[in-house]
């Protein structure tokens, strides 16, 4: 299903974007965050989130930012065309994790409705991302998964999301190729360092999770 928004700039489209994975990943959606994710001025968000609101794309509550229902159909129709983007460049043209986030990132601006079903006919109604999160306007069914610390000693598990927040950490999409910690991989933990890191057999490898990846992968157990 594509969603049929009204025209915003780009700048629009991606704050409501930053909104909606914050919110998504269950984080309290405030203008530092977004700065931080955006790697942008307080100042700069300070006065977007004015014309945001200016426009009816959200509103406050105390400092909270939230999505309004016009901000929120935009927010879902980018992150759709982003995550269908990033099937298409993975599973077809075989691009690198990261690469496709990046590429995604540009494509999800101009991809037009009759595309974005085309894609989504050609790549078989997918229900994820390559990362495992959900693609708003599908059949998606989250699954009961529990975050990698969470695993005990000796205890299997299939990789089953990694969040968005761990796509924006630098060199973490790359690391989690690398190291197929991936959505549908299974392993095993065989250990857990007093200082949180998680180690893991995994597509044959050890593989050492440091405690931030390791609250922010999910997994099915």
């Amino acid at each position: 299903m594509a969603y049929q928004t009204p025209e915003f700039h780009p700048a629009f489209e991606e704050y409501c974007e930053t909104i909606f994975e914050l919110d998504e990943d269950n984080l309290e959606v405030i203008q530092a965050r977004i700065a931080e994710r955006m790697e942008v001025s307080r100042p700069a968000v300070s006065e977007m989130i004015k014309r945001l609101e200016a426009e009816g794309l959200v509103r406050m509550d105390g400092s909270v930012i939230v999505l309004t229902s016009e901000g929120q159909q935009i927010a879902q129709a980018v992150v759709r065309r982003h995550r269908l983007a990033e099937r298409f460049l993975t599973d077809v043209l075989e691009l690198s994790w990261a690469e496709a986030h990046h590429e995604a990132g540009k494509w999800e601006h101009v991809i037009s409705p009759v595309v974005e079903e085309a894609l989504d006919r050609f790549l078989d109604a997918p229900t994820t991302c390559p990362h495992g999160n959900p693609i708003p306007g599908s059949d998606y069914q989250p699954p009961k998964s529990q975050s990698l610390s969470e695993i005990v000693v000796g205890a299997g598990f299939t990789v089953s999301r990694i969040t968005e927040e761990l796509e924006f950490a630098d060199g973490m999409l790359e690391f989690l190729e690398e190291s197929t910690l991936m959505p549908g991989f299974t392993g095993e933990v065989t250990a857990v360092s007093p200082d949180g890191t998680v180690t893991v057999v995994i597509g044959n490898q050890h593989v050492g999770v440091g405690s931030y990846a390791a609250e922010r992968i999910l997994v099915l157990a």
